[in-house]
C-alpha cells in the first residue's frame, strides 16, 4: 500500500484505519490542480538549484504527461494508495523513476493540498459566474418579451400593488448581480499562495515563493506559514456565497411553483421541467423547482458542516480538515446544475396573460395612488392614510366601488377629491404614475432591460 510517510513506524497502519481515513475517493477531483503545482514547483526547484536542472526538466516532462492523462480521462487513480498527492507520485515515480523522488522537497501535503484547493474554488468560482450571466441574459430576455405585462405584486403574500412583470424579473437579475459580486470578491480574497509553508514553519531551503505565486495566477505568497496550512476560509465563503445564491435560486422557484398553481395560475411551466403523478393522471407537477427549493437547504447544511468542522481547531492542520471537501464539492456541483436548470426555465416558461389581466382590477391594488393623490394635493401622509382606508372600508361595507362613487359620496370622505381621482383605479395608470428611480414605470423598466443586455453582452 503506496504512502509518502511511515519510515517511522514499527508496523502497518490497521486496514480499517485506512479505509476510514483515505481521501482518494473524492480528492481526486483536484488532481489537475495537483499536477499544475507540481510542475511550478519542479521549475522553481531547478531555478533555485536546489535540485539539479535535469531532475527539474524530468519532474516537468513526466507531470505534464499526467496532466494529459487526466484531462484525457485515462489517468487511473489507485484506490488503495491514501490520497491525490500519493496517487500523482507514484504515477509520477512510475514515469520518470528515482528523479520523482525530488518532488516533494521543500513543501508538505498540508501546504499543497491548501493551494490545490484554492486553484480548485478559483476556477469553479469562475464557472458560476459564468452560469449566473448566462441565467440573467435569460431572465432579461423574458423580461424585454414581456414589457407589457402587469401582474399583481404582493407582501405577506397578500395583494399590495400592481408592477410589470418585466420589473419583478429584473429583481432577480439585480440579486444575481450582488451574488456575482460576492464570488468575484472570494476570488481576490484567495489571491495569496500558500505553497512553500510546508508543514507549518516554513523551510530552510533558499525557494522562491514569488516565482510559484506569479506562475499559477497569485498576487502573491501567503504572508505567515501557520495561517496558510490552517486556513480554509477560501472554501467557507465559496460555500457561503454559493448558500446565498442558492437562496436567490429558491425564491425564484418559489414564486414560480406559486404562479404555476390554478389559485394564481399566471404562467405555464414548460412540460420538461415538471413531472406527473403516479395515481392523479392529471397532475403536472413542479418538481424541479421544489428540488431546487430542497436543495438550498443542504447548501445551507454543506456550509455549517465545515463551519462547525474548523470552529474547534486549533492552529495548524488537523486531520479534520481533510472532510472539508465533499461539501465544497458538492455544493459548486450541485449550484451549476441549478443555474442550468432556471436557465431552462426562463427559455420555456409561458405567461397567461389573460388570466393575469383579471387579476389586477381589484382596486385595493391602487389605494397608495390614490392616497399620494390627496398628498399632491397638501394632504398629510398620516391623514390621507386614514381617509383612504376610511373610505375603502365604506366601500366593502356597502358593496359598493370606488369608481362608482359620485362626486358627492367621493367629497364626503374628502373635499379634496374630484373625478379624476378614479382615473387611478387603472394598472396602466399606476405603473406609469411610478416616476422613482428603480420604480415600476414602463420607460425606467425599458431603460434597465436596455443597461443589462449591453452589460451581460
Amino acid at each position: 500500500m503506496t504512502k509518502l510517510w511511515g519510515s517511522r513506524f514499527a508496523k502497518g497502519t490497521d486496514v480499517l484505519a485506512d479505509q476510514f481515513s483515505f481521501s482518494i475517493a473524492y480528492d481526486q477531483n483536484l488532481a489537475k490542480y495537483d499536477v499544475q503545482v507540481g510542475i511550478a514547483h519542479a521549475r522553481m526547484l531547478g531555478k533555485c538549484g536546489i535540485i539539479p536542472k535535469q531532475d527539474a526538466a524530468r519532474l516537468v516532462s513526466g507531470l505534464q504527461k499526467i496532466a494529459s492523462q487526466i484531462a484525457d480521462g485515462v489517468f487511473k487513480f489507485d484506490p488503495k494508495a491514501e490520497d491525490v498527492h500519493t496517487n500523482i507520485q507514484t504515477a509520477l515515480k512510475g514515469l520518470i523513476g528515482p528523479a520523482a523522488d525530488r518532488l516533494h522537497t521543500a513543501r508538505s501535503r498540508n501546504d499543497l493540498i491548501a493551494l490545490d484547493m484554492k486553484l480548485y474554488c478559483r476556477e469553479e468560482i469562475k464557472v458560476i459566474i459564468g452560469l449566473i450571466a448566462q441565467l440573467q441574459k435569460a431572465i432579461v430576455g423574458f423580461a424585454g418579451r414581456h414589457q407589457d405585462v402587469i401582474m399583481p405584486a404582493y407582501t405577506h403574500l397578500q395583494s399590495a400593488q400592481v408592477v410589470l412583470l418585466a420589473h419583478h424579473m429584473l429583481a432577480y437579475v439585480e440579486m444575481l448581480e450582488r451574488d456575482k459580486g460576492r464570488l468575484k470578491a472570494a476570488v481576490a480574497h484567495m489571491d495569496s499562495m500558500p505553497l512553500g509553508s510546508c508543514a507549518l514553519s516554513g523551510t530552510s531551503l533558499p525557494i522562491d515563493r514569488d516565482f510559484v505565486a506569479k506562475t499559477l495566477g497569485f498576487a502573491r505568497p501567503t504572508a505567515n506559514s501557520m495561517d496558510s496550512v490552517s486556513d480554509r476560509d477560501f472554501a467557507v465563503e465559496t460555500l457561503a456565497d454559493v448558500a446565498i445564491l442558492g437562496m436567490h435560486c429558491s425564491r425564484v422557484a418559489e414564486d414560480f411553483i406559486l404562479w404555476g398553481t390554478s389559485e394564481f395560475n399566471f404562467l405555464d411551466i414548460d412540460w420538461s421541467l415538471c413531472t406527473g403523478s403516479s395515481i392523479m393522471p392529471h397532475k403536472k407537477n413542479p418538481d424541479v423547482l421544489e428540488l431546487i427549493r430542497g436543495e438550498t437547504a443542504n447548501l445551507y447544511s454543506r456550509l455549517n458542516e465545515v463551519l462547525i468542522l474548523m470552529k474547534g481547531l486549533p492552529l495548524t492542520y488537523n486531520r479534520d480538515m481533510q472532510l472539508d471537501k465533499p461539501p465544497l464539492f458538492e455544493s459548486v456541483d450541485k449550484i451549476k446544475v441549478i443555474l442550468k436548470l432556471l436557465t431552462k426555465l426562463f427559455t420555456g416558461v409561458k405567461v397567461k396573460k389573460q388570466d393575469i389581466v383579471r387579476r389586477i382590477y381589484d382596486e385595493g391594488f391602487f389605494s397608495v395612488d390614490v392616497m399620494e393623490y390627496l398628498i399632491k394635493k397638501g394632504v398629510s401622509y398620516r391623514a390621507a392614510h386614514d381617509l383612504v382606508g376610511t373610505m375603502i372600508k365604506g366601500c366593502v361595507d356597502q358593496g359598493k366601488k370606488i369608481v362608482d362613487l359620485t362626486l358627492g359620496q367621493l367629497k364626503a370622505y374628502s373635499p379634496y377629491f374630484e373625478e379624476d381621482v378614479k382615473a387611478l383605479l387603472d394598472p396602466k395608470i399606476s405603473v406609469e404614475s411610478k416616476k422613482s428611480f428603480g420604480s415600476t414605470n414602463p420607460k425606467l423598466v425599458r431603460q434597465q432591460i436596455a443597461k443589462w443586455k449591453k452589460l451581460l453582452d
